[in-house]
């Protein structure tokens, strides 16, 4: 006898049953109303992409081990998109000419990467992404900061609920060159760091010294003998989450810490941390590429967006009871005696 196929779906993706894609919807809904009122419109594209464009800017990490690549028939190298961001920049300088900047985009794309499948991360999933094209100012990364935590509160979600914390890849940039590194070594530093999280405190030391002897991190926190770029830079950082906390954004910190892993990003940077001890995770986070549009031959366009997974969202919506419910798929029927007049109304119907 031959063995039946499997029911199961590949590993680490999901099926959705009309009651399971209702919850979904009604998480979509959310989203198009809230960026709707923020006057932001809605873009797609094909989740196939040249691999080149993520070889060029996205984490090393990403390219190498997680995404799904391969060669068509044609002997072209393509990927599965595992984000969205170099997409849009494609987009963009495709047409350049043709868009009238600033552009307010939005997505929902599905995205892919090959990870081990666990709470919070699977192989497949959707993602919201959010960008402002066009606008140099600070009031751009303002905007877009304000725009994603307006996102959790609009399900009911409270400031205590999580945190904003926030830093620059420029202020990172300018410390490492007070410390002495620059190209590849400061490359290296900033990818070591975007891992001390999840480090024991020695290995990280370790690794640390022996790329830079001084930390740049030092030169951050203590200014005594810091550039005057690395003062002009902190005091534009600390001006911005001021501002943040003036319009609404009353849980955004300072953390010297936080990098990014995209090699795209040339200045704020932020992720939305969940502050329930059921879920201590980050849920989302983006900031600002400056750079990506002038990868395609184009000069630079400003940019700044970011992208919310649907399964560390979902994980938040559960852990603090705000889940939409959804309609179950269930359609909606109404029963009446009509009234002789309405008869032929309803016959017409």
């Amino acid at each position: 006898m031959s063995e039946h196929l499997s029911t199961d779906p590949y590993k680490g993706v999901r099926d959705f049953y009309p009651a399971d894609w209702a919850k979904m919807a009604a998480m979509f809904a959310q989203f198009r109303a809230t960026l709707a009122k923020w006057g932001y419109e809605e873009y797609n594209a094909s989740p196939l992409e040249r691999a080149e464009l993520y070889e060029a800017k996205t984490s090393e990490e990403i390219v190498n081990e997680q995404t799904y690549t391969f060669t068509d028939r044609g002997d072209r190298k393509v990927t599965l998109r595992p984000e969205m961001t170099p997409t849009l920049a494609r987009m963009v300088a495709g047409k350049r000419r043709e868009l009238a900047l600033p552009l307010r985009w939005f997505s929902i794309p599905n995205v892919f990467r090959y990870e081990r499948p666990q709470k919070g991360r699977l192989r497949e999933h959707y993602q919201l992404n959010v960008d402002l094209v066009g606008i140099a100012a600070n009031e751009a990364d303002i905007e877009i900061i304000r725009i994603a935590s307006e996102l959790l509160k609009a399900f009911g979600a409270k400031e205590s609920d999580y945190i904003v914390r926030v830093n620059s890849r420029a202020l990172l940039t300018a410390a490492c060159a007070a410390a002495g590194l620059t190209g590849e070594a400061a490359k290296r530093y900033l990818h070591l760091l975007d891992k001390k999280s999840k480090m024991d405190p020695a290995a990280f030391e370790a690794a640390r010294s022996s790329i830079a002897p001084r930390d740049p991190l030092e030169l951050v926190e203590n200014e005594a003998g810091a550039s005057p770029e690395l003062a002009h830079e902190k005091r534009a950082l600390l001006d911005t989450i001021d501002a943040l906390k003036r319009r609404g954004v009353g849980n955004a910190v300072f953390d010297a810490t936080l990098t990014r892993g995209f090699d795209y990003y040339t200045g704020i940077v932020f992720e939305i941390f969940d502050t329930n001890p059921a879920n201590p995770r980050s849920l989302f986070g983006g900031g600002r590429f400056d750079r990506l549009v002038a990868l395609f031959g184009n000069d630079p366009v400003p940019a700044v967006g970011f992208g919310m997974g649907d399964v560390t969202f979902a994980d938040f919506l559960e852990t603090h009871g705000l889940l939409p419910k959804g309609d179950g798929g269930v359609p909606e029927l109404y029963l009446g005696t009509p009234s002789a007049g309405d008869i032929p109304a309803a016959q017409a119907f």
